[in-house]
């Protein structure tokens, strides 16, 4: 296959065979064909200005990583500079607190490890097995708990030397931390509360909702605060995360959302704007409502463009909001990529990639992460897509 300027010169090629450990690695700071940059390309982009190609990002678990190692024989990291990814995402401070013991987080939340037999691979995710807060019954228990975190268990002296990796290599620095430590507000409470409780909380008990969302915003906006002062100026983007979506609708309603949410939220994009990064925010689900309220609090770009979530079409959401606001996902990680064809694959990536040529203002990524039980060969379809139709001008393929 040809490389038209979206992977590197020296990449391994595209073939469903098992790559050799031998494969040549490009190192260099800038793709092979192209004068144009990571940087530029997605700054270009964000700011809905004409660029060599869509940019592109990768997102997958961690067994299907391995997978991906094992057939290409280069690691993630290798991978990812081999393919051109645009995005590069840093591992942030590392944790020097009381110990965590009981499989318990940096909130007091244990959980214990699932190990899933899947078909095609095996993943592991860690599954909440108790909520501290369960039994609170008065905000002076909110109060009382002995385990809320503090900015000050976190060592933040590595992170300047982890964008500069990043900068060394023309590429886009994305703060995210793990699924905890990115800024979120209703996940940790309802792993602190528990689900149905803290639905119950803001719906009947708001005292109570109010005094754990204030705890989880305190620690968040410091937190994001000592990151970025660490990084000094060098962070390009960061990325927060809270799932406000089903695959039907909103978990609560627009003014629930403004009441107990907004206020965090609005909080942490002025933390991220007032050091010169952009915020991108992740959720799961159909959340076509809350667009408006996150533009209004200056959000960049939201992730997870989820294409089976009802009124969460890409073209749409782009015409609606494309001017103020830019978009990272959209390809299926629920039917497409798991279950379809290549040809089902590169259909869908073509018709995203139509899609963005035409508005901009795009990063090109899965929906969510790529999964265990994803054929290999799908996501080499996928890649190869986006080789094929990633590049804006003549040379798109059709």
């Amino acid at each position: 296959m040809k490389r038209n300027g979206v992977f590197r010169q020296h990449a391994p090629a595209i073939t469903t065979e098992r790559q050799s450990t031998s494969q040549p690695f490009a190192g260099d700071t800038a793709d092979s064909e192209s004068e144009v940059n990571s940087r530029e390309r997605v700054f270009s982009t964000l700011r809905h200005h004409p660029t060599d190609r869509i940019p592109v990002d990768f997102w997958a678990s961690g067994s299907m990583k391995r997978k991906m190692e094992i057939h290409t024989g280069l690691t993630h990291a290798q991978f990812l500079d081999a393919y051109n990814v645009d995005f590069r995402y840093i591992e942030g401070p590392a944790y020097i607190g009381p110990p965590l013991r009981n499989r318990c987080d940096i909130w007091g939340v244990s959980r214990r490890a699932i190990d899933l037999q899947l078909p095609g691979g095996r993943e592991t995710y860690s599954e909440l097995q108790t909520s501290p807060l369960a039994e609170a019954e008065r905000v002076a228990d909110v109060e009382g708990y002995a385990h809320w975190p503090s900015p000050d268990w976190f060592d933040y002296d590595d992170i300047e030397r982890q964008c500069d990796e990043v900068l060394h290599k023309g590429r886009v620095v994305v703060f995210m931390g793990d699924r905890l430590n990115r800024a979120a507000q209703l996940k940790p409470a309802m792993y602190l509360r528990g689900m149905e409780n803290i639905f119950l909380d803001m719906a009947v008990r708001k005292s109570m909702a109010e005094a754990i969302f204030a705890r989880i915003r305190s620690f968040y906006t410091a937190y994001l605060e000592r990151i970025l002062e660490a990084a000094n100026g060098k962070v390009d983007i960061v990325l927060t995360g809270d799932d406000f979506g089903a695959q039907n609708g909103l978990l609560l309603s627009v003014s629930m959302w403004r009441h107990f949410l907004r206020p965090g939220f609005a909080d942490y994009i002025e933390v991220v704007k007032r050091h010169g990064a952009r915020a991108m925010h992740h959720t799961c689900g159909s959340v076509a409502p809350l667009i408006p309220d996150l533009v209004s609090c200056g959000l960049d770009i939201l992730q997870s463009i989820q294409p089976e979530a009802v009124d969460m079409e890409l073209a749409n959401l782009m015409d609606k909001f494309g001017d103020r606001l830019s978009f990272h996902g959209g390809v299926s990680i629920q039917q497409a990529m798991p279950f379809g064809s290549p040809e089902d694959i590169r259909r869908q990536v073509r018709e995203i990639a139509e899609v963005a040529r035409a508005r901009g203002g795009y990063v090109f990524c899965t929906a969510h992460n790529i999964q265990a039980d994803t054929p290999v060969a799908n996501v080499i379809a996928l890649l190869a897509a986006y080789h094929d139709y990633g590049q804006f001008g003549p040379s798109s393929a059709k």
